[in-house]
């Protein structure tokens, strides 16, 4: 469910920044979240999957790391890879290589088990992801070579996060681990976005000139809306979730099903046409992770 969320939000994040420049939509995205969490987390505080702890000062030390890992560098740095790459299709398979990565931050700083269907679950499914990505695309300019590493940090910084949210004690709620990973994110964007998008943002809501693009600052707020309500708390709450259950290989692996999805939205909704290749790699993607998901069995000596 979390992956089908955020499936929308690729679109619905360029379709708000006609309006609103980077910094300033994850200030507005992120801002509303914690206070609606606060909100929910405080009705409902006996919850085990939505109430509010207090977190203890021992954990502080992961809680910014989660905070700094992700919502933070993940989303500077994948908006500068965007940037620096000419091609948004290279930028978006660069950025869904974190099911590769998973397994080495799990085994390294979790000593969590990887298994053989682990790897080659990944392995089938990434190949899928890759397909379903590429199929049909004539962008293969690079552009500035350095959005690609930054694009390998943001995805190691996100799953670094992953590894921290398994590490949090189980008495905190999924809730609180976002709640309180959004609220040390704030204080890393809010400095940086005064002092790059601030003062121009405020003087252009002072003076009201987003009225004259009435029709186009609606969409945006829908898709603020959204991003807020569903990409930001359902999703990452429902993703904390399922990782603290299942482990951060197989939880990760679930990410290469995000393309597939946007695909489908966008030949749905847009009327885009899907090649014979991007439904290949839709089916290498959903087979993989069945075989990704598979016990294996354990003989008898």
């Amino acid at each position: 469910m979390s992956m089908v969320i955020w499936s929308i939000s690729g679109i619905a994040i360029k379709q708000a920044m006609e309006v609103l420049p980077p910094l300033t939509l994850i200030i507005f995205r992120f801002t509303p979240s914690v206070l609606l969490m606060l909100i929910v987390g405080l009705v409902w505080r006996k919850s085990d999957l939505v109430g509010l702890q207090k977190f203890d000062r021992k954990d502080l030390p992961l809680f910014l790391t989660a905070g700094f890992c992700q919502p933070f560098l993940y989303y500077l740095l994948e908006t500068f890879s965007y940037q620096a790459l000419d091609s948004p299709t290279i930028a978006e398979a660069l950025l869904s290589t974190g099911p590769l990565m998973a397994p080495l931050f799990a085994m390294v700083l979790l000593h969590e088990r990887v298994t053989r269907n682990n790897i080659l679950g990944i392995l089938i499914s990434t190949g899928g992801m890759l397909l379903l990505i590429l199929a049909g695309s004539k962008e293969f300019s690079i552009g500035n070579y350095w959005g690609i590493p930054l694009a390998f940090v943001a995805v190691s910084a996100a799953t670094v996060d992953s590894v921290v949210m398994k590490k949090l004690p189980a008495r905190y709620s999924p809730l609180s681990i976002i709640f309180y990973a959004q609220i040390i994110s704030l204080l890393f964007f809010y400095p940086l976005w005064f002092w790059k998008e601030g003062p121009a943002v405020l003087n252009t809501i002072e003076w009201g000139q987003l009225a004259d693009i009435h029709s186009t600052v609606s969409m945006a707020v829908i898709c603020v809306r959204y991003l807020t309500i569903f990409s930001s708390v359902i999703a990452f709450i429902l993703f904390c979730y399922a990782l603290r259950k299942i482990g951060v290989t197989q939880a990760n692996a679930f990410n290469n099903i995000r393309p597939a999805f946007t695909a489908l939205w966008m030949f749905l909704f847009f009327g885009e046409i899907l090649p014979l290749g991007k439904w290949a790699g839709m089916i290498l993607v959903i087979f993989g992770l069945f075989v990704c998901q598979k016990q294996e069995k354990k003989h008898k000596v």
